[in-house]
């Protein structure tokens, strides 16, 4: 997996995630978003050229979205393909994150 960062104003970032969130690269995207959620009051994920997400993507994204919720901040996901919303909707996580 790539994980490529773009300012978004002042207060925000974008990350451009590119493809397998799996358990061999979730640590990753854990200390990018632990560096710049310490710095920004927004993050936007694109998930737009990520083709798959583990179960230890998931854990990460839910961890990050409850530590980001507690300081009153936010985290974006948008730009989904079918097979990853599928695993959202499965598992409960379309109705837990916030999805532009």
């Amino acid at each position: 997996m790539t994980i490529k960062t773009e300012q978004n104003g002042k207060t925000g970032v974008i990350f451009f995630l590119s493809g397998r969130l799996d358990t061999a690269n979730s640590p990753l995207l854990e200390r990018k978003l632990k560096q710049w959620g310490d710095k920004k009051n927004e993050i936007t994920l694109d998930f737009l050229d990520l083709g798959y997400i583990s179960s230890m993507g998931l854990r990460v994204l839910l961890h990050a979205h409850k530590t980001f919720m507690e300081k009153n901040k936010k985290m974006i996901i948008k730009n989904m393909n079918e097979s990853i919303r599928e695993v959202f909707e499965m598992t409960g996580f379309i109705k837990l994150l916030d999805l532009a």
